[in-house]
């Protein structure tokens, strides 16, 4: 073999040598990139923007229970008072909302909750909408996790809500202590399936002033719809115009109210409420609740 020849040889294996070099380099890129993309991927955050809510949660001091509003909510995932109670899962993209029995309740209710109360306008509860002026709310979520009754079966869960509102002259003109007006409509989760709760008005001839009292309104016979959720993602609307409420599960499955009862609810202001409302009193019963996203237009 002479030296022309052990020259090409020598050649040829270096540039083996530096190609597989050079693809080992290349693998090894692809392999990091690929690392930092699925790691990137492991964190991400809900679609919620927060900048019209105020959240309630089973903490606080004596029966009051505790309320961030906007500005304060905007930094939830920070706050230690409030992360227990609502905090961030940033594997699935989501907020969740856990609650529990407590002592520290709403007015007129025996249950606590992790729930979010829209505000149109940030840190104010007085601005509020009307059924003519309408309003549509959108929610992705998920249950988490439910403890069960002595039974065996989940603790029901309030998810959705649209509360009515008195007006200040409304309520002075019926000498009631706050602007409490009742719930129209309610949204259960209740051993995975959905459960619609709305209100019917007891005498229809009530005056427009009767009709601001409470006790004016009692609950209609509920409906379920038929798809089971479980404790899989699942999408609700609920749309709302004059005289009308559409409540659209997973965008293909609908109930909607157009009666005399929702056009005598015209009456009233409302807002939307999201999160977790939990039905249980018993000892070392919880609820989590995850919200993917939530939006509300008017």
């Amino acid at each position: 073999m002479n030296f022309r020849t052990l020259f090409i040889l020598f050649f040829a294996f270096s540039l083996n040598i530096g190609f597989a070099q050079s693809n080992d380099n290349t693998q090894d890129d692809t392999v990091k990139k690929e690392r930092k993309r699925k790691k990137k991927k492991k964190f991400k955050l809900s679609k919620i923007d927060l900048a019209h809510w105020k959240v309630t949660t089973p903490a606080g001091n004596g029966k009051k229970p505790q309320e961030v509003e906007p500005p304060a909510i905007l930094d939830y995932a920070t706050n230690k008072d409030l992360m227990p109670y609502m905090y961030n899962d940033s594997v699935r993209g989501a907020i969740v909302f856990y609650a529990y029995p407590s002592k520290a309740t709403t007015a007129n209710t025996k249950y606590s909750r992790s729930e979010l109360r829209e505000q149109m306008k940030p840190g104010e509860n007085n601005v509020n909408w009307t059924f003519k002026q309408g309003g549509i709310m959108k929610g992705k979520l998920a249950i988490d996790e439910v403890s069960r009754d002595k039974d065996g079966k989940h603790h029901r869960i309030i998810i959705m809500q649209i509360h009515g509102r008195l007006t200040n002259k409304q309520r002075d003109l019926i000498g009631q202590k706050d602007n409490n007006a009742p719930p129209m409509l309610k949204i259960y989760w209740k051993e995975g399936k959905i459960r619609v709760k709305t209100k019917v008005l007891k005498n229809l001839n009530a005056t427009e002033t009767e009709m601001l009292h409470e006790d004016a309104w009692g609950d209609d016979e509920g409906f379920t719809f038929k798809q089971e959720v479980g404790f899989k993602k699942f999408r609700l609307e609920v749309r709302v115009s004059e005289g009308k409420m559409t409540i659209v599960l997973n965008k293909n499955e609908f109930k909607t109210y157009e009666n005399i009862h929702m056009k005598k609810w015209g009456i009233f202001e409302n807002y939307f409420k999201a999160g977790n409302y939990f039905q249980s009193r018993d000892e070392g019963s919880f609820a989590k609740v995850r919200y993917y996203n939530l939006e509300v237009t008017h």
